[in-house]
């Protein structure tokens, strides 16, 4: 089992930055891949970004190209989310998940799943 803890979410105001932060604990080793989704209050949850644990490749979701960097410490077993240039739209709760196979924008890919970080964008 893999156990995943996020944190850094929070309100910052609309073209702000925030940072957040996914551990991970348990069977690390078995992690292939990570991502980021979110979930905003009344609609489906959304890919977001996710990225290879060895290799540290990245992908994300058009929305959030160019404005977002995903990146891991492997030696921490922790996954970031650097979010800049927010906007209003942003506002979700941000989860992060570890996939023990392939990377992929599905959610049925990840096998392991976080509780969630609060982010709120104020315009």
């Amino acid at each position: 089992q893999v156990q995943l803890v996020e944190s850094g979410g929070g309100l910052v105001q609309a073209g702000g930055s925030l940072r957040l932060s996914c551990a991970a604990s348990g069977r690390t080793a078995s992690i292939a891949a990570m991502a980021w989704f979110r979930q905003a209050p009344g609609k489906e949850r959304e890919f977001v970004a996710s990225i290879t644990w060895s290799v540290g490749r990245p992908f994300y979701d058009d929305s959030v190209k160019g404005r977002f960097a995903i990146s891991r410490d492997n030696a921490k077993s922790t996954l970031f989310l650097q979010m800049n240039t927010l906007k209003a739209e942003d506002t979700a709760v941000y989860v992060c998940a570890a996939s023990r196979g392939a990377a992929g924008s599905l959610g049925l890919t990840y096998d392991y799943w976080g509780q969630g970080t609060q982010v709120t964008i104020s315009s």
